[in-house]
């Protein structure tokens, strides 16, 4: 089978390989990224840290221009942008970074929710172990965490609240404007994986009263290996955040190391990217979406998330009768698609994001994740229905 797959500013390009619609796992690179990228890998190749030729100035000035981009997205100020390898690392530098201050002040209970990614979810494990008291908040069965169930578990030693922005597995976007207004009267740190929506969902990481934003390039069509954490100041205190790793001071010395500029480079064109053709990209992905649904309508799916809480660049969906492994088997070459996170797919578990939500095992285990982007091409759905019927 080929297929055309489009590309902004360059021309398109012919593949034999299936329609990729797994975005939520990682996006494909925008062009005008990877030139940027290039660029400063083999032209512009200086440390950013070398402070007496012009080589390391010219780094210098891009990686600013860079934390300007990404804090433009969220509102922040630039010098609030740490930038790091990625949301996990991101996750864990906000967490396990306060856990120091906790432990000194006695704020030692933390507030999460049983739907985060495990970049989350095993970081607040390694607290629990150290005798932190980790309470994790049920979603609804629509998939989205209510704030007053957070706010009924606030407590004076709670040191952190940290709810993801968006859902990896159902794209349904968490109430984080009005968690955020929940919590305006107290000091708790309220932090934010924003892996799947930043830049895909700009109003809801734009509160002032986010304390902490976990960001990952590779998710907004930018490169790997580069992320970044937002620690907003409170007035003129940031965040009392330690360092998990020492040696060389870079980003206020918590994270140390030399500066990847390529990478960075990359992360904050494609961070000005997703917000100057914001419009534009949710339009794309609003029609795939209709063409999606459309498709799998004769096979009667049960949706697994909110559809009208959702991104609409992903949906969720069980097939009755069938088991997701045997659908993904029969549709190898037609379209590229996952039954959950892409960080535990090598070992196939019940999602515990479904499982949470109160949906029957049977539902869980046939659960499909179809995500996609505004670059993603048609599909040949007629050959996605023939090979769905041949299964029953």
């Amino acid at each position: 089978m080929t297929i055309i797959v489009p590309s902004p500013g360059a021309a398109q390009v012919a593949t034999d390989l299936p329609v990729y619609l797994d975005c939520n796992a990682t996006t494909p690179l925008d062009p005008r990224v990877q030139t940027e990228v290039l660029y400063y890998l083999s032209e512009e190749y200086g440390n950013a840290g070398s402070r007496t030729h012009e080589f390391g100035q010219r780094a210098k000035e891009r990686v600013q221009r860079a934390r300007e981009q990404v804090a433009n997205v969220v509102r922040s100020q630039p010098d609030e942008v740490i930038f790091t390898s990625g949301a996990t690392e991101s996750n864990n530098l906000a967490i396990l970074g306060l856990a120091p201050n906790g432990e000194k002040t006695g704020r030692r209970h933390i507030i999460s929710s049983m739907i985060e990614h495990k970049a989350v979810l095993e970081p607040l494990e390694e607290l629990r172990r150290r005798g932190f008291d980790v309470d994790l908040v049920p979603p609804t069965h629509g998939g989205w965490v209510e704030p007053e169930a957070v706010l009924e578990r606030m407590r004076s030693d709670t040191l952190l609240v940290s709810v993801m922005q968006v859902n990896n597995e159902t794209g349904v976007i968490q109430p984080i404007t009005e968690l955020a207004e929940c919590l305006s009267t107290h000091e708790a740190y309220l932090h934010v994986d924003a892996a799947q929506g930043f830049g895909k969902d700009l109003v809801g990481l734009r509160s002032p009263r986010i304390d902490l934003i976990s960001v990952s390039g590779h998710k907004i069509y930018g490169p790997k290996g580069v992320g970044a954490l937002v620690a907003r100041r409170r007035g003129y205190s940031r965040p009392p955040l330690s360092p998990l790793q020492f040696g060389g001071g870079q980003e206020r010395g918590l994270r140390p190391g030399t500066l990847p500029v390529a990478l960075i480079a990359g992360l904050g064109l494609a961070a000005e990217l997703s917000g100057s053709e914001y419009a534009k990209r949710l339009a794309a992905c609003e029609l795939y979406r209709a063409t999606v649904l459309t498709a799998f309508e004769p096979f009667r799916p049960s949706i697994n998330g909110d559809l009208e809480r959702s991104l609409p660049s992903t949906v969720n969906l069980s097939l009755p009768g069938l088991d997701s492994e045997a659908v993904m088997l029969a549709l190898k070459g037609v379209i590229a698609i996952s039954n959950g996170s892409a960080c535990t797919s090598q070992k196939y578990e019940p999602s515990h994001v479904l499982l949470s939500m109160g949906l029957e095992e049977v539902i869980v285990r046939g659960a499909l994740r179809l995500s996609w982007s505004h670059l993603t091409p048609a599909a040949d759905w007629s050959e996605v229905g023939r090979r769905i019927r041949a299964l029953r």
